[in-house]
C-alpha cells in the first residue's frame, strides 16, 4: 500500500502486508487469486457448510453448525481492538447501529485487544493491526495466507472455541484496514441494511433472527481504485447540502465517505465547482483519512490544489510559460497539505478553468510541467516520487498529446476517458503493460457540448457494462472513476458501476440482467423486486435513447411511423405501471420508491408528452385546427406538471428532506448550456373561422387538404403486410356551426364513419378488407364532401391511395418487405456464424428499439473477411428489386484502438461484402449527432437481384461494435428518430 509517508513501525506480519505494494493486476494474478481463495483453509478443521448453502450465507432459518448473528432481536456482541485502525473501528460502531436497526434490540461493542469471553461474539481485525487477530494467527486458529498481502481482500468465517470461554466466532478479518471495513459492511448489507439507506432513505429489512452459514467468504477488488466524483453540483447538490448540512464540510462528507464504502468503493473527487476540499474545512482531508477513503483531484486540479483555490490565493496567470515559480509554490503547499495521508496526486496542466492548453507548445510544456511536479512531490515527501501514487487523466485534448508521443514516468497511473457521453475514447493496447497501471474516467453526468445533461440519469447499466467491460479486457484496472453530477439520482447506476469495478467476474454478460433484479430486492424485498427492476430497466432504455436536455418538440416524427404517440404512450404505460405498483407496496418503502422509480420514471414521461404536445400544437397551428388551442392547454398544464413533480420530490419525500435536489432546469435549452430557469415551449392558438369550410388532416402526413387546394404528389398506401396500424383522416371544420359531411371510397376500402356531422373534428378510420381487394397494387381515388348545416355550397376533397395486396412466398423467419422497407433489430438473425475463437452475444436493452449484438471477445484484432468468418444472417423477402440502401444503427463506440476506425461489412446474398467504416466521419459535427442520437447510423449501398427471398449478411471485421438495427429501404426513407418498426416475420 502505497503511503505519502512511510508505514508505522510494525511487527513481521506487518511488515508482510505493507510489502504487498503496487502489482499490476493481470489476468494472470487475479485469477491465480481467485482460485487461491476459493480453495483457501482459512481455519484449522472448518466445518463446511451446510448441503446446498453458500458459505457464509446470511438466513433467517438456523443452519447446521451456524452462527446466530441475531437472536431474538438481540445482536451477538462485536469485539474489535482498540488499536485497530480508526476507519475499522468507525465501520465497527456503525456495524453495530446496523445490526441494531436490524433486529430491533441494540447491541453491544466491546473494544479491548484482550482475549474477550462470550458465547458467541463478532471478532472484527485487520492482520498486523488487530491483537484479536494476530492471536487468532499465532495460536494457529486463524491462517492468513489466503488474504495476508492481498489489497483491500477481507474474509469472513465463522470460527468455533476461538478464546476459552468462547464457544463461537465470527471472525471478519482485513488484509489491510480497507479490507476489515468492506468485510464488516459486506456483512451489514447482506444482513438488510442497503448502502443507500440514509441517501435514498431504503428502509432497513427487519428480522428478529439472522444465522451466518459455516464456510469462508472471501473478497477481494478487481480494480484497485473505485471512486466517483460530484462534480456540476449546482443548483442541485449545492442547494441542499448548504440548507442540510451548511455547505461541503466534513458532515457533508461524513454520510459521502460512508456510501462509497459501504458501496465497496474507496476513492473521491470531491465538489469543485467553487469548492476546496482542503480549504472549505481542514477536517474534511482529516475525516477521509480516518474513515479510510483515497482523495484525488479532478483532471485539471493538479497537486492536490483545487482550481477554486487558484482563484482565492493565486498571484499572476494559470500559464506555467509565463508564471512557473507562482505555480509552483503553489502546488508544493498542494503536496506538503496532504501531511502523510493517504492519496492519488493528479499531475499534469490543463488551461484556466478546465480549458486546453496552447496546442503549439502543449507537449514539451506538459513534460516539463510533469518533471517538476515530481521534484516537487519528492522534495514535499522526502520519498522517491514513485512512492507517492500518481494519476495522467488523459482528458479531451490530452489525450491527442498522448498519441502524438508524449510520455510520463512509468509509474504514473495513465487515466483514459470517455468523451463525457459514455464512450471511451482511448484503451491501452491488449498486453500493454506499466508500474502505474491504467484506468478510465467515466461520466454519467456533463456539462458541455453538444448540451449539458445534468437532470435525471439517463445512464443504461447495459451500456456501462459494455464500456467497462471494454476497459477490463483491455486491462485498465487500476483506476476506475464515474462523474456521478449530484449524486441523486444516479443511485442505480453508480452502485453497478462500483459493483462491477470490485468484481467483473460476477457480473459477466449471462448474469447481467440478474443485477437489477437482486438491486432492487436490496432496496424492497423480494416481493415485486422483479417489477421494480424491469421498470428500472425500462426507464433506463427509454430514457437513453435521447437525454432529456435534448428534446423538442421535433425529436419524435408526429406523421411518420406514429412515433411521437408511441413515444408517449410507453412511457405513460410505464408511468401506470410505476403507480401501480406504488400502491402495493407496503407504506414504509414510499419515500425510497419515490425517489429511485417513481419520480424519473414520472418526470420523464411529463417531459416527453410536454415536448409531443407542443409539437402536436405547432401541427395543429400549421393546418389551422381549433385543436391547436387544446394541445396549447395540454402543453401548460403538463409544464405545470413538471413543476408539481418537482416540488413532490422537495417537499413530500422524507419530510423535505430533499429540497432543491431537482432544482436542475431542464426545459428550454437553446444551446449547449442549461437555461436559466425551465422555460415552456412556445405554442400558438387558433381561433375564429379561416379559410373554407372544412380541411382534412391525416395521421401520416403534415400537409392538410383543403377544398381547391393542393392535392397529394404521392397516394396514402395501405400495405397488406405493414407493421403500422391503418392511417386515419381526420375531417375538421374552419368555420362556426355544422357541418355534414360524407366518405366516397372503393368497396374495398372500409371507412367508419362514412357520413357524420361536424362541430369541430371527427376521426375518419380507413382500412382495407383484403379479401375484397384486389391482388397486387391497387390505385384508388377516396372523396370527402361537406356542406354547412346552415347552407352554402358543396366543397369537396380527394385524395389518393394504394392498396398492395401482395402476399410473400417466404421461408418461416423472414422479414417482409412493406412500406418500401425492410427492417429488424439486431438480435433477432436468422442465424449466428460464429468462428476464429468468436462468438456472438446478445446485451440485453443496448438498442434503442431493441437489444444490441456483439462479437466476443472484443479486445482480438481485425477479422479478415472470408467464405467462413463471422457474421449475423438475416432473412428477408422483397417485392421489389434493383438497388438499396441499407442502413444499420450500432451504439455510439467510439475508435478507441485509434485504428482508423471501427468496420464491419454488409452484403445480400452471395454478393461481395461492403466494408464500412464506422469512424469515416471523424468531424465534431459526425460525434455531436451521434452522443446526441446514442447511436451510428451508417449506410451503405446493394443490389436485390430480384424479388423474392434473400439474406442479408451482417460481417464481423473490428470487435467491439455493437449492432443494434438494420434496415433495408427500398424505397424513400420517411423521416424519424427511430426509424421504422420492425417488419412483420413469417411465423
Amino acid at each position: 500500500m502505497a503511503f505519502l509517508t512511510a508505514p508505522r513501525p510494525a511487527t513481521a506480519l506487518r511488515a508482510a502486508v505493507a510489502a504487498h505494494g503496487r502489482p499490476n493486476l493481470d489476468n494472470a494474478i487475479i485469477g491465480a487469486f481467485v482460485l487461491a481463495l476459493a480453495a483457501a483453509v482459512l481455519v484449522c478443521s472448518p466445518t463446511p457448510a451446510a448441503a446446498g448453502t453458500a458459505p457464509g450465507a446470511i438466513a433467517a432459518e438456523p443452519v447446521a453448525n451456524g452462527f446466530a448473528l441475531i437472536r431474538n432481536g438481540r445482536p451477538a456482541p462485536i469485539v474489535v481492538d482498540d488499536e485497530d485502525d480508526a476507519g475499522v473501528l468507525i465501520a465497527a460502531r456503525n456495524l453495530r447501529k446496523d445490526l441494531a436497526a436490524v433486529g430491533g434490540r441494540t447491541g453491544v461493542l466491546v473494544l479491548s485487544g484482550a482475549a474477550p469471553t462470550g458465547e458467541r461474539i463478532v471478532v472484527v481485525g485487520t492482520l498486523g493491526r488487530s491483537r484479536l487477530i494476530d492471536d487468532l494467527v499465532a495460536r494457529s486458529r486463524l491462517d492468513p495466507s489466503s488474504i495476508a498481502g492481498a489489497w483491500e481482500a477481507f474474509a469472513q468465517i465463522v470460527v468455533e472455541a476461538p478464546w476459552p470461554g468462547v464457544k463461537q466466532a465470527l471472525v471478519i478479518a482485513g488484509a489491510d484496514r480497507r479490507g476489515t471495513i468492506f468485510g464488516v459492511y459486506d456483512l451489514a448489507r447482506r444482513a438488510g441494511i442497503s448502502p443507500w439507506t440514509w441517501w435514498a432513505d431504503v428502509p432497513v429489512k427487519r428480522a428478529r433472527n439472522l444465522h451466518v452459514a459455516p464456510g469462508l467468504r472471501a473478497e477481494r477488488p478487481a480494480v484497485r481504485y473505485r471512486g466517483i466524483f460530484l462534480n456540476d453540483e449546482e443548483p442541485a447538490l449545492g442547494g441542499w447540502a448548504r440548507e442540510t448540512f451548511g455547505g461541503f464540510n466534513h458532515a457533508f462528507y461524513e454520510k459521502v465517505f460512508e456510501l462509497i464504502l459501504r458501496l465497496k468503493g474507496n476513492y473521491l473527487w470531491p465538489a469543485m465547482w467553487g469548492k476546496a476540499f482542503y480549504d472549505d474545512d481542514p477536517m474534511n482531508a482529516v475525516l477521509a483519512d480516518r474513515m479510510g477513503i483515497v482523495i484525488g483531484t479532478s483532471h485539471h486540479e493538479p497537486m492536490g490544489r483545487a482550481h477554486a483555490e487558484w482563484a482565492r490565493y493565486g498571484e499572476g496567470p494559470w500559464d506555467y510559460a509565463k508564471n512557473a515559480e507562482v505555480l509552483r509554490e503553489f502546488w508544493r503547499e498542494g503536496v506538503e497539505r496532504l501531511a502523510g495521508r493517504e492519496a492519488i496526486v493528479t499531475i499534469g496542466m490543463r488551461g484556466d478553468g478546465d480549458e486546453p492548453m496552447s496546442e503549439e507548445t502543449a507537449i514539451g510544456l506538459l513534460e516539463r510541467i510533469v518533471a517538476d511536479q515530481r521534484r516537487i512531490i519528492e522534495e514535499a515527501t522526502g520519498a522517491p516520487a514513485a512512492q507517492t501514487p500518481q494519476v495522467w487523466a488523459l482528458y479531451k485534448e490530452v489525450q491527442d498529446y498522448y498519441d502524438q508521443g508524449m510520455e510520463v514516468p512509468d509509474d504514473v497511473t495513465l487515466l483514459f476517458a470517455d468523451d463525457n457521453w459514455g464512450n471511451i475514447r482511448r484503451l491501452p493496447a491488449p498486453g500493454a503493460t506499466r508500474a502505474g497501471g491504467y484506468g478510465v474516467y467515466y461520466h454519467f453526468d456533463y456539462v458541455g457540448g453538444p448540451r449539458s445533461y445534468k437532470w435525471l440519469s439517463t445512464n443504461q447499466i447495459e451500456r456501462v457494462w459494455e464500456q467497462m467491460n471494454l476497459a477490463w479486457e483491455y486491462g485498465a484496472r487500476e483506476l476506475w472513476i464515474v462523474n456521478v453530477g449530484d449524486l441523486k439520482p444516479m443511485e442505480f447506476p453508480t452502485s453497478f458501476f462500483l459493483d462491477y469495478a470490485w468484481s467483473p467476474e460476477k457480473w459477466p454478460l449471462a448474469r447481467l440482467a440478474d443485477y437489477p433484479k437482486a438491486w432492487a430486492a436490496a432496496q424492497f424485498g423480494d416481493a415485486h423486486a422483479a417489477e421494480i427492476a424491469d421498470l428500472l430497466t425500462t426507464h433506463a432504455k427509454y430514457n437513453a435513447r435521447r437525454k432529456p436536455e435534448l428534446l423538442s418538440p421535433e425529436t419524435y416524427s408526429l406523421v411518420n411511423y406514429a412515433e411521437a404517440d408511441r413515444i408517449v404512450a410507453d412511457y405513460e404505460a410505464l408511468a401506470a405501471r410505476a403507480d401501480a405498483l406504488r400502491q402495493k407496496l407496503p407504506e414504509r418503502y414510499d419515500d425510497a420508491y419515490v425517489q429511485l422509480v417513481w419520480f424519473p420514471i414520472h418526470a420523464s414521461a411529463n417531459l416527453n408528452a410536454l415536448y409531443v404536445a407542443a409539437a402536436k400544437n405547432h401541427l395543429c397551428a400549421d393546418q389551422g385546427r381549433s385543436c391547436a388551442s387544446e394541445w396549447a392547454t395540454k402543453t401548460q398544464a403538463l409544464f405545470e406538471r413538471d413543476a408539481e413533480l418537482t416540488r413532490i420530490y422537495h417537499e413530500d419525500v422524507a419530510g423535505g428532506k430533499w429540497r432543491h435536489m431537482m432544482s436542475q432546469t431542464h426545459i428550454g435549452y437553446t444551446y449547449w448550456q442549461q437555461p436559466d430557469h425551465n422555460t415552456m415551449p412556445a405554442v400558438r392558438r387558433v381561433s375564429g373561422p379561416i379559410g373554407p369550410a372544412f380541411s382534412v388532416a391525416f395521421d401520416r402526413r403534415r400537409q392538410a387538404l383543403a377544398p381547391g387546394g393542393k392535392a397529394f404528389d404521392a397516394p396514402l398506401i395501405f400495405d397488406r403486410n405493414s407493421p403500422a396500424a391503418p392511417p386515419v383522416a381526420t375531417v375538421y371544420s374552419r368555420i362556426d356551426g355544422e357541418i355534414r359531411f360524407e366518405v366516397d371510397a372503393p368497396a374495398w376500402l372500409r371507412v367508419e364513419p362514412r357520413a357524420g356531422v361536424l362541430d369541430g373534428e371527427q376521426d375518419v378510420r380507413l382500412a382495407v378488407d383484403w379479401t375484397a381487394a384486389p391482388e397486387g397494387d391497387a390505385p384508388a381515388v377516396v372523396a370527402i364532401t361537406a356542406k354547412p348545416a346552415s347552407g352554402g355550397p358543396r366543397e369537396r376533397v380527394e385524395f389518393p391511395v394504394l392498396a398492395r395486396n401482395r402476399t410473400p412466398d417466404a421461408p418461416a423467419g423472414a422479414f417482409i418487405e412493406a412500406d418500401g422497407y425492410v427492417s429488424f433489430e439486431a438480435a433477432h438473425y436468422a442465424r449466428a456464424i460464429d468462428g476464429d475463437g468468436v462468438k456472438w452475444k446478445t446485451i440485453p436493452n443496448l438498442g434503442r428499439t431493441g437489444d444490441g449484438v456483439s462479437a466476443f471477445p472484443r479486445a482480438g484484432g481485425a477479422v479478415a473477411l472470408a467464405e467462413d468468418s463471422p457474421r449475423l444472417e438475416f432473412d428477408f423477402y422483397a417485392f421489389t428489386a434493383g438497388e438499396v440502401a441499407v442502413d444499420v444503427v450500432l451504439a455510439p463506440t467510439l475508435d478507441f484502438k485509434a485504428a482508423g476506425g471501427l468496420r464491419y461489412a454488409v452484403s445480400i446474398d452471395d454478393q461481395t461484402p461492403v466494408i464500412v467504416n464506422v469512424h469515416e466521419d471523424g468531424s465534431e459535427q459526425a460525434w455531436s449527432r451521434s452522443v446526441a442520437d446514442n447511436a451510428h447510423l451508417r449506410a451503405s449501398r446493394h443490389v436485390i437481384s430480384s424479388p423474392g427471398a434473400h439474406t442479408l449478411k451482417l460481417w464481423l471485421i473490428d470487435p467491439a461494435l455493437v449492432f443494434q438495427k438494420v434496415t433495408i429501404h427500398t424505397e424513400g426513407a420517411a423521416p424519424s428518430y427511430l426509424g421504422p418498426p420492425e417488419s412483420l416475420r413469417v411465423p
